[in-house]
């Protein structure tokens, strides 16, 4: 991945993740981005130069999207302002404790975004922290207090499947292909359905969202950025969530904005 995301390059993609308007200045760094990414075999190194391109513009374009501190009139543009934010902002709901017996929220933690992800929910802490190498259950707060830890986390949501969605990596890395219920529903390989399996409950299906707009603006920067096309298919406008099981859950991540 270094080979592609150099430490110049990751400090362009981000450009103002360290200003002083950004809550998470001095958090994310290079280190631990490539630490994270090269403790998931197969992240960004799938596929010839033009798809490990594709796939690391995406999931740069996703994370920045979710911890975004852009605004339309914003210097370099709104789409500059990536990873602005480490914890969910405003007031979150709650504890994001949902009642699991693998998975038991500990007393007094509260399993709110955090991340590049916005990681959410004792269900998905416990999980992380299972593959990753923390305890997600008695320890949420070290995602927003170690960085290398906080990008793992993202790299795991994005390599990993929940079904019926396919991972985020299969989809940039060309593994992916649609059925024919996936057909039917609109759904064709591109970026589009990353932000279908990401939050497509919410944003998908529905014509043009400001969010998924968002996410595609970022994609755009960072492809261009990286010297890569976009593909097609960078919008689910037109394509149905999958499965409603999957919708009616609380997603994965929560969004900062």
């Amino acid at each position: 991945v270094s080979s592609v995301i150099t430490e110049s390059i990751f400090n362009d993609l981000l450009k103002h993740r360290n200003d002083a308007g950004c809550k998470a200045k001095g958090f994310y760094s290079y280190d631990a981005f490539i630490a994270a990414a090269n403790a998931f075999p197969g992240f960004g190194t799938t596929g010839d130069l033009t798809s490990q391109k594709r796939e690391l513009a995406a999931f740069f374009g996703q994370t920045s999207h979710e911890t975004t501190g852009g605004w339309p009139t914003a210097p370099d543009g709104p789409y500059a302002w990536g990873y602005c934010f480490k914890e969910e902002q405003g007031n979150p709901p709650g504890e994001y404790c949902q009642a699991s017996s693998e998975w038991p929220c500990a007393f007094g933690k509260r399993y709110y975004g955090r991340g590049p992800v916005q990681l959410s929910w004792n269900y998905n802490y416990g999980p992380a922290g299972k593959a990753v190498g923390f305890d997600g259950i008695n320890n949420p707060d070290i995602v927003a207090n170690d960085a290398t830890v906080s990008f793992k986390t993202a790299v795991w949501f994005w390599m990993t499947e929940q079904s019926p969605k396919p991972s985020c990596h299969n989809v940039m890395a060309g593994g992916w292909g649609p059925s024919g219920s996936d057909t039917a529903a609109g759904r064709a390989a591109g970026y589009g359905v990353v932000t279908n399996i990401i939050n497509g409950g919410l944003e998908c299906g529905k014509g043009s969202d400001s969010r998924q707009e968002d996410r595609i603006g970022f994609y755009k920067r960072y492809c261009d950025i990286l010297g890569v096309s976009y593909g097609s298919n960078l919008d689910c406008n037109s394509q149905k969530p999958f499965g409603f099981a999957a919708q009616s859950q609380p997603r994965l991540i929560k969004t900062v904005v």
